[in-house]
Formats: structure tokens, sequence, C-alpha cells
């Protein structure tokens, strides 16, 4: 049976790695990194990655609880989780959504750390927009009327156009969207 791994030992690999990464990240204390993932859809994710005395834990805030449609968030993301590496959805006492993993101390390396980040910033960015329509489409709605009644940008939002307003993208296009 091999030897359990030092704090110190685990962290001098984290680190290696997320300075070859490039990757934004704080050590916090011994055995705590924060690294920042930067995305698309969501425009970074905070990653922790904390040494436990047999694994090292990784964990992810994805969104905050659902205003709505909690139920078919929640079937939404147990169904990803059979497909996904080195972690998965879970949400706290609150709602809240995260990313969640653990890796045994023998398993941090570098590849395998580079991999496990990898699929929290692609489970993160990926199904972000999909979450948050969901989860929060009512608000989205909301917030699109609003900005078109008063001439505001909807720069930010243009990633939910679709979504908020169907039709919008065969109107631009100079089609007809009831079929005829």
């Amino acid at each position: 049976m091999s030897r359990e791994r030092t704090v110190a030992e685990l962290d001098a690999v984290i680190e290696q790695t997320l300075r070859d990464s490039q990757l934004v990240h704080e050590h916090a204390a011994p055995g705590r990194w924060l690294v920042d993932l930067p995305g698309t859809k969501k425009l970074k994710t905070v990653c922790g990655l904390i040494v436990g005395e047999h694994a090292l834990r990784v964990e992810a805030f994805v969104c905050r609880q659902p205003d709505e449609n909690r139920e078919q968030l929640w079937t939404y993301l147990l169904q990803h989780n059979a497909r996904m590496y080195g972690v998965a959805y879970s949400i706290d006492s609150v709602g809240d959504v995260y990313l969640t993993g653990r890796l045994p101390h023998a398993a941090v390396t570098a590849d395998e750390l580079d991999r496990v980040l990898g699929a929290v910033l692609s489970y993160a960015d990926d199904h972000f927009n999909t979450m948050l329509e969901i989860g929060f489409g009512t608000s989205i709605r909301r917030e699109w009327e609003w900005r078109v009644k008063r001439g505001e940008s909807l720069r930010n939002l243009e990633a939910f156009a679709d979504f908020v307003d169907p039709g919008r993208r065969s109107r631009a296009a100079g089609t007809r969207d009831d079929g005829a």
C-alpha cells in the first residue's frame, strides 16, 4: 500500500498545473485553492480545490437556486450526471447549483487536474444558458420586454433571443414563422 501524500506535495502539483495552464488562481491556505475558469456563456466559474485527509475535493458554484421549474431543472441536471466525468451537479440546502467531485490523493496529477478542471468549465459553461432558461425564464422574458419597451440594449441578453422571441430569427431573415 502506498503512503499518503502530504498537503505540501499535493499543493506543489496543483500549483505547477495551474501555473502551466496559466489560470488565475489564489492559494488561500495550505490545501486550499480558488481557480478562475474563463467561459463564454458563464463568463467565469470559480472552482475550489480543497485537500482533505484522503481526497481532493472539487467544488464550483454554477447558479443560484431557480425561481421556477425547480423539478424540471433538477431532472435536467440529474440526467446529465450519468454522462459526466469527475464531477456531478449537486445542490446545497437552499437549492443553489454546484459541480462537486473528489479525487483520491493518488489521482492528483497534472493531467488529471487538467481533465477535471476542463470538465468543470465545460459542464458549467455548456449548460448555463439552458439552466437559466429553465429556472429563470419568466425573469428573462420580463427583463427582455422591459428593455425593448424602453429602447435599452439587449446585448447581454442576446443569448436568449430565440428563447424569448422564437420568431425573431425568421423575421430578421425576412421569412414568416407561421408556417405559411
